[in-house]
């Protein structure tokens, strides 16, 4: 009777503890070179019934933006920052200034570093990209910049930023390099890294409840799909066989049928235009199959979300988790593989080279061969298998950046824009709700400290962003200061209306009434001087106070820092 009593009072102090904490999970998930326009709710043919939901259940903002480029990205997201103060200016070269070291800098915190301290839990699936990978240093990899030293409890990912799906190289558990096949807490019948960074988030919410409920937990789900190489599983190409047949035109054409549907895309504005010539393409089969294994790659991952809010919902944490999901850049246009010939054209009946061993490390971004020993292909290779590598190309990604102009790398719309689906049923106030504020990366951070009721380091470097609360509450956010860009000599700047933009250190800047032209096809410079000149030098005043430097005065990289030279920048 006494043991019985006992544990019903056990029972009760600890479902006290599992609700004592009111503060909301938070999951940021973010895909890779993915364009505006291609998931659903955002005006795309893709396949992408979980992200509809939850945008349908929640909230989506029109104009938030990233930084254009992977690891700026990842920077300025993780730390409330613009790349440049988090050292991450570039990418991960090491170029001798604070702004340009290629290694997440010790003046910043991550959200995981601010949150851990308040009570949360913090947790990592996907890539990294945020400190160098040095491939020769597998034995005693320098591990002072990985995920666990950076405020996270639990990671399952890569440390660098591309690779093979099938076989990613730099593969990690934690702290120890692994490869799919020695890993004992993963062991899928097919493995298939979107699948991996999903599966693993949901084993993290999992153990989370039941080991850790009384606390919340911050998990930060970071995809790789859809960056190259283009490859999917034979399954989810299927599903988009003869999709793409028809070419540019009625795809792009039905994306912005969707967006002015969507109130994305005003009648006033003039789409940037179309640049393929489907007519011109030789090999039209293979053009449109790279399109075919890319809606394949996004399909895959939101199957993947739709299992993480499958196991919230199963867990009961739902209602009082934030989910954010977003876009690292606009859609890639780089040649990646396509201008080359590499190894057989046509796959073989059957491996032709040794398979690699359990341990065996994939150390390569490209690698020679697949685990299963078939040999490297590029060129105007079928996308899809282990072996090939290859990009989809300049004129689908214009398709997904529809109806916006330029690619990853710039500043344009098209760099820039993302969408940003938000899904918090205790703390967004209705549902289908649209934001038009301009928002940023920045305000991630600021949004963590506020709803994590968290106190930011008064030693590292103030955040940048404001809260997005309001929004969730349906009032406005008064940020009160200009946006900024600068990545490559690609620059910008958003004041209210106004958007200035150049692309390059060599050209002239741009001006852009965003409420009239989001599509920057109407340049304003010369018809309002005034606003144009007020904004250049915004422009270079940020740029000083945060220690930006043209692109190319820093372009040789300089000797790598190691761990104390690191530590005292």
């Amino acid at each position: 009777m006494f043991r019985a009593f006992t544990l019903t009072l056990f029972a009760v102090y600890t479902l006290c503890l599992a609700s004592a904490d009111e503060r909301p999970n938070i999951i940021i998930m973010m895909s890779d070179d993915m364009g505006y326009s291609d998931i659903g709710c955002y005006g795309g043919e893709i396949d992408t019934p979980a992200l509809d939901a939850l945008a349908a259940d929640g909230m989506r903002f029109s104009q938030f933006y990233n930084t254009g480029r992977c690891c700026p990205t990842r920077a300025s997201l993780l730390t409330g920052l613009y790349a440049h103060q988090a050292g991450i200016g570039h990418m991960m070269g090491d170029y001798g200034l604070p702004a340009y070291q290629g290694d997440l800098n010790d003046q910043c915190a991550t959200i995981a570093e601010v949150l851990r301290p308040a009570g949360y839990r913090c947790y990592l699936s996907g890539k990294w990209h945020i400190t160098p990978y040095r491939e020769k240093e597998l034995e005693n990899p320098d591990t002072s910049n990985w995920p666990l030293q950076r405020g996270f409890d639990r990671f399952y990912g890569t440390i660098h930023g591309a690779g093979s799906f099938f076989d990613p190289n730099s593969l990690t558990r934690d702290n120890t390099y692994i490869t799919p096949d020695n890993d004992p807490e993963y062991q899928p019948e097919t493995y298939y890294y979107t699948d991996a960074i999903s599966d693993n988030t949901v084993t993290y919410i999992r153990d989370h409840a039941a080991n850790h409920a009384d606390k919340p937990f911050f998990a930060y789900v970071s995809y790789t799909a859809a960056h190259w190489p283009m490859h999917a599983l034979p399954q989810d190409i299927a599903k988009y066989e003869g999709k793409y047949d028809t070419g540019y035109a009625p795809v792009r054409d039905g994306r912005l049928a969707k967006l002015k549907e969507l109130g994305l895309l005003s009648d006033d504005w003039q789409p940037a235009p179309m640049v393929g010539d489907w007519d011109a393409q030789e090999d039209k089969v293979w053009e449109a199959a790279c399109m075919e294994v890319y809606a394949a790659m996004v399909d895959n991952m939101d199957q993947g979300i739709g299992r993480i809010v499958a196991e919230l919902k199963t867990q009961g944490m739902l209602d009082n988790t934030l989910i954010l999901f977003l876009q690292d850049n606009g859609g890639c246009a780089e040649i990646f593989g396509r201008n080359v010939t590499v190894g057989p054209q046509e796959r073989p009946d059957a491996p032709t080279l040794a398979p690699m061993g359990k341990d065996e490390l994939q150390t390569e971004m490209i690698p020679p061969q697949s685990r299963d020993g078939y040999p490297l292909r590029r060129g105007k290779v079928m996308p899809g298998p282990a072996e090939t590598q290859i990009g989809y190309g300049r004129n689908w990604a214009n398709i997904s950046n529809t109806p916006f102009r330029e690619y990853k790398h710039y500043v344009h719309e098209g760099g820039i824009a993302t969408p940003l689906v938000a899904h918090w049923p205790k703390g967004i106030a209705g549902k289908n709700l649209w934001h038009h504020t301009p928002t940023h990366l920045i305000d991630l951070m600021a949004t963590a400290i506020d709803l994590g009721q968290a106190s930011y380091p008064t030693d590292k470097t103030p955040v940048e962003g404001t809260s997005l609360r309001p929004a969730f509450e349906t009032k406005p956010i008064e940020r009160g200061k200009p946006l900024y860009w600068e990545h490559e000599g690609n620059r910008a700047v958003r004041d209210g209306k106004w958007k200035l933009v150049a692309k390059g250190v060599k050209s002239p800047w741009e001006l852009y009434d965003m409420e009239k032209d989001r599509t920057e096809m109407n340049n304003l410079a010369k018809a309002q001087p005034e606003v144009a000149a007020k904004m250049a030098q915004q422009y270079e005043t940020w740029a000083a106070e945060r220690g930006v430097v043209p692109f190319r005065s820093w372009q040789q990289p300089k000797k790598k820092n190691n761990t104390k030279d690191k530590k005292k920048k």
